[in-house]
């Protein structure tokens, strides 16, 4: 039996221009879970990430806290879904950057929205497909470590691809789906043990290399 540790990317830049960097606070949160992972002996025998680069640097900073050398496999299934897409699916104006609280919930409310439109097939947000087919890419690899010889699997990628992963294996509804993508917790650990036939879920969205009062305000969502 063997086990696949899901990784969020670290802290992102949201409402900046880019929004596909690390932030600082993104760098040492990976760099923090790389030491803790280092601490508990794990070591890690495959490393995925997609090919988006806060899922590339958070690797990078998980190496460089663990003294790792993994060479991380880039597979564009491990991507995020684009939020702008799935809101402008539903809200056929672009939405400023977000700069009080009342605006972010808006932003959110509509991502539910869209988010709960496109797995029911009612829209296809622009430049992305259908949902089954883009749940699809992140089964594939699933599929892969499963048929692997592999102990430890470690796979770096966002909020949606790893919440579908677990609404899959569990078989939520997309209500339930759409909850666990709204709180999972950057730099979040969620670990499956895995055979050749399944994966069983054993921890979700844990944030064991900050548990510590001192590091309460490296808790973050976006």
């Amino acid at each position: 039996m063997g086990t696949l540790y899901l990784v969020r990317h670290g802290q992102a830049s949201f409402g900046a221009d880019n929004y596909d960097q690390l932030s600082e606070l993104g760098l040492k949160q990976s760099e923090r879970l790389g030491a803790y992972f280092a601490a508990k002996g794990l070591q890690f025998d495959a490393a995925f990430t997609g090919t988006l680069q806060r899922q590339i640097q958070t690797l990078a900073g998980i190496c460089k806290g663990g003294g790792y050398a993994l060479a991380g496999v880039q597979r564009p299934g491990l991507n995020e879904y684009d939020s702008e897409a799935v809101i402008g699916a539903i809200h056929p104006h672009k939405l400023h950057k977000p700069t009080s609280k009342e605006e972010y919930r808006n932003h959110f409310r509509l991502l539910r929205d869209g988010l709960a439109q496109w797995m029911a097939g009612v829209v296809t947000p622009k430049g992305m497909p259908e949902y089954t087919d883009w749940q699809q890419g992140i089964v594939d690899t699933l599929d892969l470590v499963r048929a692997s010889s592999h102990n430890n699997v470690l796979i770096v990628s966002s909020g949606g691809p790893i919440s579908t992963v677990v609404g899959h294996i569990l078989g939520t509804s997309p209500e339930t789906t759409i909850d666990l993508n709204m709180r999972i917790r950057n730099s979040s650990v969620t670990e499956f043990a895995f055979t050749p036939k399944r994966h069983m879920l054993v921890t979700y969205n844990t944030l064991p290399h900050l548990d510590d009062k001192s590091l309460e305000g490296w808790i973050t969502y976006a």
